[in-house]
């Protein structure tokens, strides 16, 4: 019996180690990585002090150049959207993460349908790209426990890295990132424009978790004095009716901006703008972009902003 016994607790001594040891390998090649997301999600927890930050899923990542930004508001700008985040989870998790170490001044959160309605394959799942950073922050590791996850991860070094180890590993050798524009990274012409205009797939079914999530983010901002600004950027696409009336509710009573840019069909009569009928390539971008700096100074010369943060 107490060889059975010890033979058990080698095993799990084992087990353990390797576990620490392929997480400490594991993040290192995180933290040196070059794939699509690694980099910006690294320097969003750590290192980012612009005083502009957009933010949301592969839209905001996609659709705004920040050096243009700049040049027409006058302030710093980064590109914190991250390709496959998804939903209000994501970008609460990694507000938390900026706000341990920065405030900005302005946040743009780039919101869509997912960030309000129920998704039957689950709203939790691409949190794990988060995972790495589990511990370092109270209040995003809140959204790990709620998710149901956060103890596997804490137990689990090795399988904080389940849903990038083969991304990480690979921009260890490509580098995905050059050519980038504080965040920016531009997608040449494709070789097919959408050629179909079709109607949102829209199916209304609120999820009032998310709410919830969308409503601690402005708290968060709120929290830090910081001017959160909602935006939808184009979409090949027709929008359904009030597709965005949830969302456009919740900034109506908390005083945010909206800008949307889809309900009121910009580009609708440019496919050669996009790279498919949700993403625009970088041509339709710096458009874009140019649209929405000019619209944002518009808004902040309306309010004031530069004159309140001089008395300040």
């Amino acid at each position: 019996m107490k060889r059975l016994i010890y033979s058990i607790l080698f095993i799990i001594i084992l087990l353990f180690a390797f576990d620490r040891i392929g997480g400490a390998v594991m993040w290192w090649v995180n933290q040196h990585s070059n794939d699509v997301s690694a980099p910006k999600i690294r320097y969003l927890v750590n290192t980012c002090d612009q005083e502009l930050i957009t933010m949301g899923t592969s839209r905001s990542n996609l659709h705004y150049i920040p050096s243009i930004i700049c040049d027409t508001i006058g302030i710093s700008v980064y590109n914190g959207g991250i390709d496959g985040s998804d939903n209000i989870y994501a970008h609460y998790i990694m507000l938390n993460h900026i706000l341990s170490h920065h405030i900005p001044r302005i946040i743009c959160l780039e919101v869509m349908a997912n960030d309000f309605l129920y998704q039957e394959k689950g709203s939790f799942n691409t949190l794990s790209f988060f995972a790495p950073y589990i511990g370092l922050n109270a209040r995003a590791d809140s959204v790990f426990r709620e998710a149901g996850t956060y103890w596997r991860y804490k137990i689990s070094h090795l399988y904080r890295y389940n849903a990038k180890a083969v991304s990480n590993t690979a921009g260890l050798l490509v580098n995905r990132q050059s050519g980038g524009d504080n965040g920016y990274i531009p997608i040449s012409q494709p070789l097919h424009f959408p050629d179909t205009l079709k109607n949102s797939d829209f199916v209304f079914s609120c999820d009032s978790n998310k709410v919830k999530y969308i409503r601690k983010f402005i708290s968060l901002c709120r929290e830090h004095n910081i001017l959160l600004v909602f935006t939808v950027s184009p979409v090949y696409l027709i929008a359904s009716p009030n597709e965005y009336g949830v969302l456009k509710q919740i900034a109506d009573e908390n005083g945010i901006p909206f800008f949307d840019y889809h309900s009121a069909g910009l580009y609708l009569d440019h496919p050669e703008y996009f790279k498919d009928n949700v993403h625009l390539w970088d041509k339709g971008a710096r458009l874009f972009t140019s649209v929405f700096a000019h619209d944002l100074k518009m808004y902040l010369d309306s309010v004031g902003f530069f004159e309140k943060e001089q008395v300040k």
